[in-house]
């Protein structure tokens, strides 16, 4: 089976590609004690990815490889992942007698039944969770299926960079695993991150550190990098950095960004919306957002206004040490836009099972 979960290895660098720009992020450490110590983010043409899916792994693979020299990293093993929408997870019961080559052949056999897909096209991984509450001769197997194109681009794309691609995790996992960089130091509730990217706008509602809730809905900060290409004639690849780096002309910032920020808002509360009519119970206790969108000023309290709850700005490498290299105020503006660069690097840190 494709290995959709792997082995700890403490020296994993974290590459998550989006549909406007790789980010690459290395961190060190264990447990409760991390150092982030490279990073980068460069930008790729639209041609690249589209709808989640890699198209030019070529094209892929030179932003990384340049990522790879801004950022100074030494890593040659590498961990990057897929959207939540492309992947079908199923919990399975099966019995405790199944071991080995054994219970990878019943879990085909398991998958076979729900798995739209030939599972020749279909790339598999599970884990044994344990047994199973109040049964002890079955275990609980959580398994997760994904067409195999879509982790056979990324892998080639990172092999073509000179990483050796040792996992191809999800993002809901990444999301899980992050939560407590972003959310330390704060009393457990319900949790909200919304992950606003170039296309595509993600809400994770989590409690007890689990995703309980994902929704993708199609917007992003393509619309607003594209109004501004077209109004002031400015290259889509300047308009990103100077939306990125807040180098933005007040007359832009007051005429399409801030309206845009309204925009945001009105769509992180449409996703709630459905959260809240999908039965949950608990009303989000704080909201979290990060994407390169994130990075606009006020956005924060934008959204909060609307919404009626705590928004923060998430900073995977708030509560991390800085290697030298890195400086904290460049780091500051980019960390929205590396939380699942992060996630994915806090793989390594893991504790075998």
């Amino acid at each position: 089976m494709v290995s959709l979960f792997g082995t700890k290895n403490a020296g994993w660098i974290g590459v998550d590609i989006g549909s406007s720009s790789v980010k690459l992020a290395a961190v060190a450490g264990s447990g409760k004690s991390a150092e982030l110590i490279a990073y980068a983010i460069v930008s790729l043409p639209a041609s690249a990815v589209i709808d989640g899916n890699v198209q030019e792994p070529d094209v892929v693979a030179e932003a990384i490889e340049r990522g790879l020299k801004i950022s100074g990293a030494k890593q040659k093993l590498a961990v990057t992942s897929v959207p939540s929408s492309a992947v079908i997870t199923k919990e399975l019961q099966i019995s405790n007698v199944f071991v080995g080559m054994e219970l990878e052949e019943q879990v085909r056999i398991e998958a076979d039944q729900f798995v739209p897909y030939a599972l020749d096209e279909v790339a598999l991984d599970f884990q044994v969770i344990g047994p199973l509450k109040g049964n002890p001769l079955l275990n609980e197997i959580l398994l997760v299926a994904c067409r195999r194109d879509d982790v056979s681009a990324r892998e080639d794309a990172l092999d073509t960079a000179g990483l050796k691609c040792e996992v191809v995790d999800v993002d809901t996992y990444v999301i899980e695993r992050v939560l407590p960089w972003l959310d330390r130091d704060k009393e457990a509730g319900t949790i909200g991150i919304v992950d606003i990217g170039a296309s595509t706008l993600t809400l994770n509602v989590l409690r007890d550190g689990k995703v309980i809730y994902n929704r993708e809905q199609a917007f992003g900060g393509n619309e607003l990098t594209n109004t501004i290409h077209k109004q002031y004639g400015l290259d889509v690849a300047e308009v990103e950095k100077q939306l990125r780096m807040r180098e933005i002309s007040e007359e832009i910032e007051e005429m399409l960004v801030q309206p845009f920020a309204s925009a945001v808002a009105q769509q992180v509360s449409r996703s709630l919306q459905f959260f809240y009519s999908s039965g949950a119970r608990n009303q989000l206790d704080r909201l979290y957002l990060c994407g390169g969108v994130a990075g606009i000023d006020d956005i924060d309290s934008i959204v909060g206004t609307e919404i009626g709850v705590d928004t923060f700005i998430a900073n995977p490498a708030a509560a991390m040490k800085l290697a030298s290299r890195i400086n904290p105020a460049k780091l500051e503006v980019d960390a929205p836009a590396l939380v699942k660069a992060v996630g994915l690097a806090l793989r390594s840190l893991e504790k075998s099972a």
